[in-house]
């Protein structure tokens, strides 16, 4: 006789061992012929793995007997394939499979787990668990050559897979995390998924923290409900690389919706919402962070933050928060699509040093909408922020949007002042709108050579040298008293007394104001080219 996790079996290793219930026999036989154990009643209300039914000894299998076939479990039987398949099965005690080379194809649905399942450290090719109630997975390295399953179960004390490595694809696909003691409800710290990772409708209560995962195409969590009361962040995922894609957008509900896949029209759907702060700091996003129709409700202190984020696109097209901020310092984009409405306003968006190549707003999104998002983004002055729009205006075409922006800097920067700069800075911006207008100083010269011309024809006019002077001409006068650095040869040879002196020294002074604006506009342009 040899001994199995304190069961006694029979010489033959395929021999039913002594000691097992009616339950476990036929669990055991199961395994050897590769087909589905299945103890459900057929009573939805009382299969229900989640509800507060009981399940008696007829429905109960001891967790080191699971364990037992799963190690070192018979062998199959003739052309069978030994796999370890159950629904509606209660596991008792804890399932402790920490360290542990499970070969046998693992499917669990509908079962109810007592205890929490311990995986740490352990080796599947594919585990899969459907629909179960399970107080807590400790699956800290696990290992898995092809897929982790855990749709729709409920985890009441936490899921722990940090630093696990799962060769294709992990579902948590409408579970339900409550946080453990930590205050996480997912701790997934150097996960590393081959293919994707799929969290679509996924409630979590408590942190869902991803810091360092790496996954291998995309990351959705299309309609999941992220809430954490209890610390600042909801979903903490520094450095997080996603090969592919970030949704963070609405998915379909019902049985009709196709996982991965937009809604189609008509479908009943649910948005992606997060009560409390996200940070993706330092994320690496090959194709997109899609934020389409996201809700996000902060406090104060909490906040989405984006800093040094690297994508291809990012969708900024959810609900503006109502609270909160919004940080996208360091963050570098190629195409920034957006729309007005879901920016925050003043204090509440943070962008010094945020990198965009493109501009792709979705809806109206007009220029005088566009300052202003510059203008929240920046409390005190900044350059970089309109610098960078109007680059980007102006490679694509935008010369006459970008000259505005440039302009608009340069009227804030007017602000931060002392006020004889700001005074001059107001007469470059009346005259020749700080060079970004200079068509405008052509108009004011010609205003004041009208209004001159007209005024001088009026004067008394003696001349300087009675016997040798020209023609008395007051649209030449008026322009030679304008033009500072050209003499058209009038000026000198009449002399004006009273007003009219004062009404000269205005136009001198005012054609030096007018000639001095119109040098600094230029150099500003050159400078800028």
């Amino acid at each position: 006789m040899t001994e199995g996790a304190g069961i006694r079996t029979g010489g033959d290793a395929g021999e039913l061992p002594d000691d097992l219930t009616a339950a476990e026999a036929g669990m055991w036989q199961a395994f050897r012929n590769g087909s589905v154990y299945d103890l459900s009643c057929g009573d939805t209300v009382v299969d229900d793995p989640h509800g507060g039914h009981p399940w008696g000894p007829s429905r109960t299998v001891r967790a080191r007997i699971v364990a037992w076939l799963l190690l070192a479990g018979p062998p199959a039987l003739s052309g069978r394939v030994a796999s370890l398949k159950l629904a509606g099965v209660q596991i008792s005690g804890s399932l402790d499979l920490a360290g542990g080379t499970v070969v046998p194809y693992v499917e669990m649905k509908r079962c109810r787990f007592e205890r929490e399942v311990r995986l740490p450290e352990a080796r599947f090719a594919t585990l899969r668990m459907v629909d179960c109630s399970v107080p807590r997975l400790e699956a800290a390295r696990l290992h898995t050559e092809g897929d982790l399953h855990l749709p729709r179960c409920r985890f009441h004390n936490g899921v722990r897979l940090t630093d696990a490595h799962i060769g294709t694809d992990l579902l948590l696909n409408q579970a339900i995390v409550y946080r453990d003691r930590t205050g996480r409800s997912i701790a997934a710290d150097g996960l590393t998924v081959g293919q994707d990772l799929q969290a679509e409708l996924l409630e979590s209560h408590g942190e869902l923290s991803l810091r360092s995962a790496k996954i291998g195409v995309s990351l959705s969590l299309r309609g999941a409900r992220l809430a954490n009361p209890y610390t600042r962040l909801a979903l903490n995922a520094p450095q997080l690389t996603v090969e592919r894609s970030l949704y963070l957008t609405p998915a379909g509900v019902g049985g009709q919706a196709l996982s991965g896949t937009t809604p189609a029209r008509g479908t009943r759907i649910q948005r992606f919402e997060c009560r409390g702060g996200v940070r993706l700091d330092d994320g690496r996003f090959g194709d997109a962070v899609d934020l389409e129709r996201a809700r996000f409700a902060f406090t104060e202190d909490q906040e989405l933050s984006l800093r040094r984020v690297q994508t291809s696109e990012l969708r900024f097209l959810g609900e503006q928060p109502g609270r909160g901020k919004v940080v996208l310092s360091g963050a570098r984009v190629v195409n920034l699509v957006d729309r007005a409405s879901a920016w925050p306003g003043p204090g509440s968006l943070h962008m010094g040093g945020f990198a965009y190549e493109n501009l792709v707003p979705q809806g109206p999104f007009s220029l005088a909408d566009r300052l202003r998002w510059v203008a929240a983004a920046t409390a005190e002055y900044a350059p970089e922020p309109y610098e960078r729009l109007a680059a980007v205006l102006r490679a694509g075409g935008e010369d006459e949007d970008a000259r505005e922006v440039l302009l608009a800097k340069q009227r804030r920067r007017r602000e931060t002042l002392p006020p004889a700069a700001k005074l001059w800075g107001y007469a470059q911006d009346w005259t020749v709108a700080y060079g970004y207008r200079p068509g405008r100083a052509a108009v004011w010269m010609a205003v004041l050579w009208a209004v001159g011309s007209l005024a001088f024809a009026h004067a008394a006019h003696p001349a300087v040298d009675p016997g040798g002077h020209p023609p008395w001409n007051p649209a030449l006068f008026a322009l030679d008293l304008l033009l500072p650095v050209i003499d058209l040869g009038q000026v000198g040879q009449w002399q004006l007394r009273g007003g009219w002196q004062w009404l000269s020294a205005a136009l001198v002074l005012l054609g030096w104001v007018l000639a001095t604006a119109v040098a600094a506009g230029a150099t500003r342009l050159l400078r800028r080219g």
